[in-house]
């Protein structure tokens, strides 16, 4: 038996209490006609470089809403709620854009990357910035969602990775159930190869798609899927990323470091210029301490916590995930945590990715199979056994918390299992089609209108004003003080952080 399923026989109501859980969301500033606005970061909302709630992600366009650490599931979207109704306050006319697959783009070259300042650590965020729209163009950089950050107490990072490797082979389920992205606007596409279908004019999507986000179309790399990153133990997963971070790749060198003109087009030449240019549905990660590599937090520390990457923005919820969700990632990860979890292969891996892609675009397909082990089963019944198994799980949870909520969670994906229509990848088609002619930029621009509209009908009280307003100016004097303080010159400071002996364990 696996050290993670024996860490959840015994659980305590103390333990399943002491989860924590942290939201990341991102969404992209547009006007109200529904185009990317190319405007700085509103100074209002402070620093980028250093405000602890509101930063950018990609480009200066898009906004990055960050939660704290909470105990409560409800706590934890108020507070997302909170922070998005001071950034929409702060924006003047301009919206947040509902959905993962972008809002109306200009030329991949006039999307604005983010900037941070002159110091040396914003130079590099900048620089990095660069470099993925170089290696991977700087629309696909524009797709937008929501990260769950999440922990358990007393868990390992044996226990961990084996939660991960089970979360990679039943993420599926998630795709299906919470996927939201099945169309886009023709822009994003403009000039690439894609097997999608004209669905209004401007709009291209699929008819049994979930997620296109998480799709060929989106978060997908060519030179990364020839990555074995394998995730049966911290030290292999380390391996994996070192070689990557440290190994120059022939066509990004191609690129060059540096343009004629001397300024840097990327951080390096290496198949990822940092740790978190590696995608993935979902990261073993560590808080670091300032300056510190995050590959040799976890070598030195371990794994602290997940980040659930795969969640797209809910458009028909104001904070673009509903608490019931999140009370369904609980029970997964949990059920992830407490199964056996034995070692990936390579082969499983390929079929993991397989079944990815599959759901993405063709989850909602009537009588969809997937591959499990060296068998096929339809996605729908491989589903129902998951959310059988849940069950207990969110008994448990429900004792300790009190009420019926984490049982509701796993009735609520019951019931979408058996009725695809009611899934949000399918009501956004469905809306489209009823209330737009099939246009999706006309759908997600109508609910990013309502969403600012209903936040902002009941305004934030006096006391979180002034808290979100003396956060600002604290970030902007945080941000001078770095600037103050820097002494050396830029390329050395990069040498410096790229160093590879700074990924290791300290001796």
């Amino acid at each position: 038996m696996t050290e993670s399923n024996t860490a959840l026989e015994g659980m305590s109501t103390q333990a399943l209490l002491g989860i924590r859980r942290g939201i990341e969301k991102e969404s992209l500033r547009c006007d109200p006609e529904g185009s990317l606005v190319r405007t700085p970061h509103p100074a209002e909302l402070g620093s980028a470089l250093t405000h602890p709630h509101i930063t950018t992600d990609f480009s200066e366009s898009q906004i990055e809403l960050i939660t704290g650490v909470h105990i409560g599931v409800q706590s934890c979207i108020d507070e997302l709620r909170q922070v998005q109704k001071y950034t929409l306050q702060s924006m003047g006319d301009e919206l947040l854009w509902v959905s993962s697959m972008p809002c109306e783009l200009p030329a991949d070259e006039a999307i604005p990357l983010g900037h941070y300042g002159s110091s040396n650590v914003g130079q590099a965020k900048t620089v990095y910035r660069r470099g993925l729209g170089y290696r991977y163009g700087r629309r696909m950089q524009t797709i937008s969602g929501i990260h769950y950050n999440w922990s358990m107490p007393g868990l390992s990072s044996e226990a961990y990775f084996g939660l991960i490797r089970n979360f990679r082979r039943h993420a599926f389920l998630l795709l299906y159930l919470f996927g939201a992205s099945p169309a886009v606007c023709e822009s994003f596409v403009a000039g690439r190869n894609h097997s999608l279908e004209a669905l209004h004019p401007g709009s291209m999507g699929l008819p049994y798609a979930t997620s296109l986000r998480m799709g060929r179309l989106g978060y997908q790399s060519d030179a990364q899927s020839a990555l074995a990153v394998s995730y049966n133990s911290l030290e292999g997963y380390a391996a994996s990323l070192h070689q990557a971070l440290t190994v120059p790749y022939a066509p990004y060198e191609a690129i060059g470091l540096k343009a004629p003109d001397g300024h840097f087009r990327q951080l390096t030449t290496s198949l990822l210029q940092i740790e978190n240019e590696f995608y993935g549905t979902i990261r073993p990660k560590r808080v670091i301490f300032q300056g510190e590599r995050p590959l040799h937090a976890l070598r030195e520390r371990g794994v602290e916590y997940v980040e659930v990457r795969l969640m797209d923005l809910d458009p028909f919820e104001p904070v673009g995930i509903h608490a019931r969700t999140l009370r369904f990632l609980d029970v997964f990860l949990l059920h992830c945590l407490s199964q056996p979890s034995p070692d990936d292969s390579p082969q499983e891996i390929a079929a993991m990715s397989r079944n990815q892609q599959c759901v993405a675009e063709r989850g909602r397909e009537p009588g969809l199979v997937l591959q499990r082990g060296d068998a096929q089963i339809a996605l729908t019944d491989w589903g129902l056994q998951l959310v059988k198994e849940f069950a207990p799980l969110a008994q448990s949870l429900d004792a300790a918390h009190g009420g019926s909520e984490y049982a509701e969670a796993v009735a609520h994906a019951e019931h979408a299992l058996h009725h695809p229509q009611t899934l949000p990848s399918a009501r956004v088609l469905e809306a489209m089609a009823r209330d737009f002619g099939g246009s999706f930029a006309a759908f997600a621009k109508s609910r990013s209108a309502q969403v600012k509209f209903q936040e902002l009908a009941v305004p934030l009280e006096a006391h979180a004003l002034a808290h979100f307003e003396q956060l600002a100016e604290a970030s902007r004097q945080q941000q001078r003080a770095i600037e103050a303080a820097d002494t050396l010159p830029f390329d050395q400071y990069l040498a410096q952080y790229l160093s590879p002996e700074r990924l290791g364990r300290s001796a």
